[in-house]
């Protein structure tokens, strides 16, 4: 048995992980929030999962309430073209009438029919937005996680300066004129 003790001077080589943007941007296509997993920005999952699943809530929410009032709607045109049109509380577009109010109260089968067709349009376009922002927010984290790599060994040092300094400035003419030399160093 051999004990080999370091010899002064000898460091042990450390591994550093310098991650690489397009395979952030792949993983993070793959599945959301590996990108950032794979940067080690482990602090921004709650906000990717938050936000997709936001976003996946908007989406549920909009689609339910979009279903509900097209059933309710072409039950309803469906009614009034057979001539059946009744206040029976099974109907769905009696079930999606606000607690208390009568067809005739919110102004009769048509004018009802053409709140349902308004509110439905209203939904789906909700939905259609919903859609549209989780795309944005998959965008984003795919955005997030390639800036997140290519900036990862950016030097963020504390010497930055601003130097205001008056100057001397000679124009075409070698007619003086004054001035202020604004300059930032990295």
């Amino acid at each position: 048995m051999t004990l080999s003790l370091p010899v002064m001077g000898q460091q042990d080589s450390v591994y550093f992980h310098k991650p690489d943007a397009l395979k952030a941007v792949w993983l993070g296509a793959i599945v959301p929030g590996a990108g950032q997993i794979y940067n080690k920005s482990y602090w921004k999952l709650p906000i990717v999962y938050g936000a997709f699943m936001g976003c996946g809530y908007a989406i549920n929410v909009m689609q339910n309430r979009y279903s509900g009032y097209k059933k309710a709607y072409l039950d309803l045109y469906n009614d009034r073209q057979a001539g059946t049109v009744s206040e029976d509380p099974s109907k769905s577009y009696i079930a999606v009438l606000p607690n208390g109010y009568t067809l005739e109260r919110v102004g009769g089968a048509e004018k009802w029919q053409s709140t349902l067709n308004n509110q439905q349009s209203t939904y789906r376009r909700y939905r259609d937005y919903s859609i549209l922002a989780t795309v944005l927010v998959y965008a984003l984290s795919l955005i997030d996680a390639y800036v997140d790599a290519q900036l990862f060994d950016y030097d963020i040092s504390p010497d930055l300066t601003l130097n205001v300094e008056p100057q001397i400035y000679y124009d075409m003419q070698h007619q003086q004129s004054a001035e202020i030399k604004l300059a930032i160093q990295f």
